[in-house]
């Protein structure tokens, strides 16, 4: 089992930034590819940035692209989202999630999840 702490959330205003970490630990040796959701107010829970742990594949949702960026740290189970130039509309919870999927990227199924770190951006 693979167990999953976010931190760095908390209050922005809009054009602001914020720097969401998640660490991954346990089991995560077959672990491919660590993804960045959202649960906004009145919305699904959406995939906003997905990586593989090995670096060489990024994902982005369209309406983050060009302000978010996902990077590994140098501990290989550690994942960033610089998130810039934040808008209103950003405001949700977000959670980190990891998938054994490696057959697609980004994966179709996650099965870990942390517990989440709430964004407020403030307009």
């Amino acid at each position: 089992q693979v167990q999953l702490v976010e931190s760095g959330g908390g209050l922005a205003r809009t054009g602001g930034s914020l720097r969401l970490s998640c660490a991954a630990s346990g089991h995560t040796a077959n672990v491919y590819a660590l993804g960045w959701f959202r649960d906004a107010p009145g919305s699904e829970r959406s995939l906003i940035a997905g990586i593989s742990l090995s670096g060489g594949s990024k994902y982005y949702a369209d309406n983050v692209k060009g302000r978010f960026t996902i990077s590994r740290g140098n501990a290989k189970n550690t994942v960033y989202l610089q998130m810039n130039s934040l808008k209103p509309e950003d405001t949700a919870v977000y959670y980190c999630a990891t998938s054994t999927d490696w057959k697609y990227f980004p994966p179709q199924e996650f099965e870990s999840w942390g517990q989440g770190t709430q964004v407020t951006v403030s307009s």
